[in-house]
């Protein structure tokens, strides 16, 4: 009896020991297998490599308060004709992220219109989407959260992925590009139409439509997008200094909106008795920002909500020394920069799995236009 016994708790230890691969186990693109399901996003928690969703749209709804959106889903193959053209809404992620023109941007930053490459993941339990047009849903309903959003321009020069202009018809207002990916050793060819509104870029200057010529490597942006053919160039970068200025300015108007409202995180621990907050800071930041936080400097710590909203950063704040700056596992979402922060007074929002804000106190610190604050919509 007693040899049983110990058998069943052996036994018992081993199954609790052994990973559940079973429940762990969920679909991707990687891994199209539709008896499992899409990865569900835990709160208070980084997602792992790979699970998010891919595919494009073009963004024709934004409320840059709540970082919300509408995004009309791209025409494919896998689509019926009487589903094309479907929107969705979302939400983005606290640590969701978005690019524009090469550089990391807030969702105000990016123009109604623009065609997106985005990457999502499955809405909560429970979660209503809605339907339109006799009750129609976009093939990628179920897909409310958003990870990460970029133009085209990113999207290519992420990959290092130049397009040649093949042959430009001014009469006839086409543009052919050719490609060859760097990921597969095969070229791909586009037709783009032109508009007299095409935005031409060229060095430092505001260039014309007959600037395009034949051998050109160029990068552009996109509208209308598959609603007939591959879309309407909106924007055309032709060479490398054009593409470099464009993502200057967008990374410097990056860091000042970042500067006045400060780095959104998530509080990892507290430590109530030495007042110490562990929080990990979000990506999709420039690099250059980051290096102001660093160990023995102050920072002001603001409550803020999963829409990266705070309350009122000039009152709701308390500041304290920057204890530690520690490099940790950097997964999707996470920068890789942790640091513990002292403020001289624990407030009710420094809880572990909350949202905050921190700013360097040499950063400017300016009440917000008040459609940003929190304590409006709450009053």
């Amino acid at each position: 009896m007693r040899k049983k016994i110990h058998w069943l708790i052996g036994l018992f230890a081993l199954v609790l020991a052994r990973p559940v691969f079973a429940e762990e186990a969920y679909r991707t693109d990687a891994n199209q297998d539709e008896k499992l399901p899409w990865y569900q996003t835990v709160p208070g928690e980084f997602p792992p490599e790979g699970s998010a969703h891919y595919f494009t749209g073009e963004l024709i709804k934004v409320d840059h308060i709540h970082r919300t959106g509408t995004l009309r889903v791209s025409r494919t193959d896998a689509q019926r004709r009487s589903h094309w053209d479907l929107p969705i809404d979302f939400r983005m992620l606290p640590y969701g992220s978005l690019a524009y023109h090469g550089a990391p941007a807030s969702i105000r930053d990016i123009p109604l219109g623009t065609h997106v490459h985005a990457w999502f993941y499955y809405k909560d339990k429970d979660e209503q989407t809605r339907s339109l047009f006799y009750n129609r849903k976009s093939i990628e309903d179920g897909f409310t959260k958003a990870f990460r959003l970029e133009d085209d321009f990113t999207y290519y020069r992420n990959k290092k992925q130049l397009w040649e202009v093949d042959a430009v018809d001014l009469q006839k207002m086409k543009l052919q590009l050719v490609s060859k990916s760097p990921e597969k050793d095969e070229s791909t060819k586009i037709e783009l139409d032109l508009t007299p509104a095409t935005r031409v870029f060229v060095g430092q200057k505001v260039g014309k439509l007959v600037d395009i010529q034949p051998g050109q490597q160029v990068l552009f942006n996109l509208t209308w997008a598959t609603l007939y053919g591959t879309g309407r160039c909106t924007d055309l970068w032709l060479d490398e200094e054009a593409r470099d200025i464009a993502a200057a300015q967008q990374l410097e108007q990056h860091r000042l909106h970042q500067k006045y409202r400060g780095l959104a995180g998530i509080i990892d621990a507290v430590d109530n008795q030495k007042r110490i907050l562990t929080i990990t800071l979000f990506d999709g930041i420039d690099e250059k920002l980051l290096e102001d936080f660093q160990k023995d400097r102050t920072a002001h710590v603001f409550v803020a909500e999963p829409t990266l909203q705070t309350y009122d950063q000039v009152n709701d704040r308390k500041s304290g020394p920057i204890l530690s700056r520690t490099e940790v596992e950097k997964r999707p979402g996470s920068s890789g920069v942790q640091i513990q922060v002292q403020p001289q007074l624990l407030l009710e929002g420094y809880r572990p799995g909350r949202i905050v804000r921190v700013m360097p106190t040499n950063w400017p610190l300016v009440t917000l236009p008040t459609e940003e604050n929190l304590w409006p919509e709450r009053d």
